[in-house]
């Protein structure tokens, strides 16, 4: 899996013009399923991005959680196969090793579920539509985790 984490202060998604996902602080999390993921990367990823301490303390150092944060903080969680191109050959770019939906819906569920268990506020955009994400990157602090590199 690869995500990529964006601390912001405020992000919604909408489809066909309606917001269908909104939050404040906290994380977009746009996440890339590749063909071979299975539940332990879910895992793997979860325990990273629920710890991680990106959020500043009162020295204004990067020392705290979502969890920590005084609303407790969100997710906007966005799946983006994309995330998974290859761009060695030509200009168009190749999307063999993402996960097709069939794995990857799974996958996605269980992520947001299991982010929701660990007592965080999840929305989500639509797994396959075409969706518009604003938001503000806080900082910026932008953070890519792949757990094919852990």
């Amino acid at each position: 899996m690869r995500a990529v984490i964006q601390r912001v202060s405020e992000a919604r998604v909408t489809i066909d013009g309606a917001v269908v996902g909104e939050i404040g602080q906290g994380f977009v999390v746009l996440l890339g399923i590749h063909e071979e993921d299975g539940l332990e990367d879910v895992s793997y990823l979860v325990r990273k991005i629920s710890m991680m301490r990106v959020f500043e303390d009162d020295e204004g150092k990067m020392n705290r959680s979502l969890a920590s944060l005084a609303d407790g903080g969100a997710i906007l969680s966005i799946s983006q196969f994309t995330l998974y191109a290859d761009t060695k050959k030509g200009n168009r770019p190749s999307f063999v090793k993402a996960a097709r939906p069939e794995v990857a819906i799974p996958l996605y569920e269980a992520f947001n579920q299991k982010l929701r268990d660990a007592g965080l506020t999840v929305a989500t955009g639509e797994f396959g539509a075409d969706m518009k994400v604003a938001l503000v990157n806080d900082g910026p602090v932008t953070i890519i985790i792949d757990t094919r590199e852990k």
